[in-house]
């Protein structure tokens, strides 16, 4: 059931951040009212923005008056108010078992996706950095692989069940995966990302253009 309520969510659909906010809120069955805002879209100067988010980034979500940015603490945020286990993890030992994979995503992979992404889908070829684009592709096949060693004794990050901590990283594998670039041999990964494409949340949060 799909729950409505005075949350708003601002972001630019296309960004991996404002992904990890919306798909968590599909997962919980909630529709915030969602304003594109940031990239192509403007809107993340404006003193009304800035009010909310003084970093100008996305996304930034409103829900009952109080304001948050920062993604994974948006995620966490929704999961503690609107979810329940398993996707909630229960007790203090999930909890880190599932942020520490959140952590590690958004952390470690941060600098060289962004090195392998904007090469490989924002810039044109004549302005692409290769050598950056491969150093960024060899950083995050390297990361990939210690993914898929955990992955090779349970379908989900954190255990049994999509939780929290299959967010970052699903969101980021989902442009691993899409884009066209070289990728190895990785059966764990690759099963685990597969099931995340069964998900009607993934599909309708994550699964949009690369842009």
């Amino acid at each position: 059931m799909i729950r409505t309520n005075t949350m708003k969510l601002w972001g630019r659909a296309n960004s991996t951040n404002v992904r990890k906010a919306l798909w968590c809120a599909a997962e919980l069955g909630l529709k915030p009212e969602h304003i594109e805002v940031g990239g192509a879209f403007g809107g993340v100067d404006t003193p009304e923005y800035k009010a909310m988010n003084p970093n100008g980034l996305v996304p930034c979500l409103e829900d009952d008056g109080l304001v948050l940015w920062e993604s994974n603490t948006i995620v966490r945020y929704l999961a503690r108010r609107h979810g329940q286990p398993p996707f909630l993890p229960d007790g203090a030992v999930a909890w880190a078992e599932a942020e520490k994979w959140m952590d590690w995503a958004s952390l470690s992979f941060a600098e060289p996706f962004k090195q392998l992404f904007w090469n490989r889908v924002r810039r044109t070829a004549e302005e692409r950095d290769n050598a950056a684009m491969e150093q960024g592709r060899l950083a995050c096949e390297r990361l990939m692989r210690i993914a898929d060693e955990a992955l090779s004794n349970r379908p989900f990050l954190a255990g049994e069940d999509l939780t929290i901590a299959d967010i970052p990283l699903g969101c980021l594998a989902y442009a691993w995966f899409t884009m066209p670039i070289e990728r190895p041999d990785l059966p764990h990964l690759t099963a685990w990302y597969e099931r995340l494409c069964g998900r009607p949340a993934f599909q309708s949060a994550v699964m949009t253009p690369l842009t």
